[in-house]
């Protein structure tokens, strides 16, 4: 038996849900992937799934083996490649996942960069505010901005994100200038759901200091509140790359100087450094380089 293929058999059946789906994607019949499988669990000496006719799920056994089987085929995969000529370029598909404003205001144009040296590698973007299984979602790379890693994941920090305390001129010249992280009480803060929502954090000469912020919006994308700040709805606390623009033009007002918001990571994240395909090395190197050189992120 082709223990190798087995695994990747058993691998694919378990993330499609299903052999029939497992056999399309191995482009195998579905008789050559039960067969796979029986053979798989005679070697191992036990079932590594539970088998009915609306559902497949794992047994205990299966659930330890899974990871096991994953890393042993990203090897095999890997050990395919060496006797290859380090100097071809990079090929595949990349899956990587990240929120909507870090995709839309900064991530989605350096992948465009990054392709035009690599015209062979794919991006599947998944856009998401909360954080996804990698492992389930069989994706490559997670670029999270947090302060909160998962200690089961290799992480790689990127960057510092800063944030600003902003509102329109239109705004301000309605309700006054906040002159303190106190005054913000006075005012309509437009909250991120997952990040702050009530108590906004504060430095001033290194001291800590947090205040308590109410408003008549909240959102789970802080893009949503960047629409809402700049149609002159409230105050918003906002990543700076985001709003890099808006404060070089004037129509976002930069509030509070003295007093610096929370900083946050930027970490990418992934399950393993080793056998790390060179398109996801090439990129993580890339963005690396590019957060580094970017003013947006030192204004």
């Amino acid at each position: 038996m082709d223990r190798i293929t087995a695994m990747r058999v058993f691998v694919e059946v378990v993330e499609r849900g299903s052999q029939t789906a497992a056999a399309e994607a191995l482009e195998m019949s579905r008789a050559m992937v039960s067969r796979h499988l029986a053979a798989l669990e005679e070697w191992a000496g036990a079932r590594l799934l539970h088998r009915s006719t609306r559902r497949l799920s794992l047994t205990g056994t299966g659930e330890q083996m899974l990871p096991q089987c994953r890393e042993l085929c990203a090897l095999a995969e890997a050990m395919q490649h060496l006797g290859r000529d380090s100097r071809e370029a990079p090929r595949g598909r990349l899956r990587v996942t990240c929120s909507q404003s870090f995709a839309q205001a900064w991530l989605v144009h350096e992948i465009g960069r990054f392709q035009v040296h690599c015209p062979g590698v794919s991006v599947d973007l998944l856009v998401s505010s909360q954080a996804v299984n990698l492992i389930e979602e069989r994706v490559d790379l997670a670029l999270r901005i947090t302060n909160q890693l998962d200690p089961n994941l290799v992480a790689r920090k990127l960057a510092t994100c800063r944030s600003v305390v902003c509102a329109t001129p239109a705004y301000l010249a309605r309700h006054g200038l906040p002159r303190s992280p106190e005054d913000l009480a006075r005012h309509n803060c437009l909250t991120y759901s997952f990040f702050g929502r009530s108590l906004w954090a504060f430095f001033r000469d290194g001291e800590p200091c947090a205040v308590p912020v109410d408003g008549s919006l909240s959102a789970n994308e802080s893009m949503v509140l960047l629409e809402a700040t700049l149609a002159d709805q409230g105050i918003s606390l906002q990543p700076r790359y985001s709003v890099a623009a808006h404060l070089r033009s004037g129509a976002l007002v930069p509030l509070l100087p003295g007093y610096e918001p929370q900083e946050l990571g930027i970490y990418a994240l992934y399950g393993t450094r080793r056998q790390m395909p060179t398109a996801l090395r090439l990129l993580l190197d890339h963005l690396a380089e590019r957060l580094q050189d970017d003013p947006d992120w030192d204004l």
